[in-house]
């Protein structure tokens, strides 16, 4: 498989996705450290990827997604954006919503 399909597969597998540095217990970048609270404080259920632990994915991604940085967020396959789009997307509200949204499409 590769590693095209591995990204896609991960999106498929998975309702929210964020690929950050490092783990949401143990980020290594505030920006995905901010991402990863934001989704939290949002009630969010979501699977992250650590890209510095897949230098694949790592290297992957921002051409995959066409987005040049870390963190980034899927939801339902679709890229939502990094961390300043998911904090002004928590602050609108809309992060709770759309989460939620995926949650209710799950069950």
């Amino acid at each position: 498989m590769d590693i095209n399909e591995r990204i896609r597969a991960i999106l498929t597998e998975h309702p929210i996705v964020l690929f950050m540095k490092g783990t949401p217990e143990f980020p290594m970048c505030g920006f995905s450290s901010r991402a990863a609270q934001a989704l939290s404080e949002a009630g969010a259920v979501f699977h992250t990827v650590n890209v510095l632990a897949d230098p694949q994915i790592r290297a992957a991604l921002p051409h995959f997604a066409n987005w040049p940085t870390f963190p980034q967020l899927f939801i339902q396959g679709e890229l939502i954006g990094g961390c300043d789009i998911i904090e002004d997307l928590k602050s609108a509200g809309e992060l709770s919503r759309m989460a939620s949204d995926v949650a209710g499409a799950a069950s």
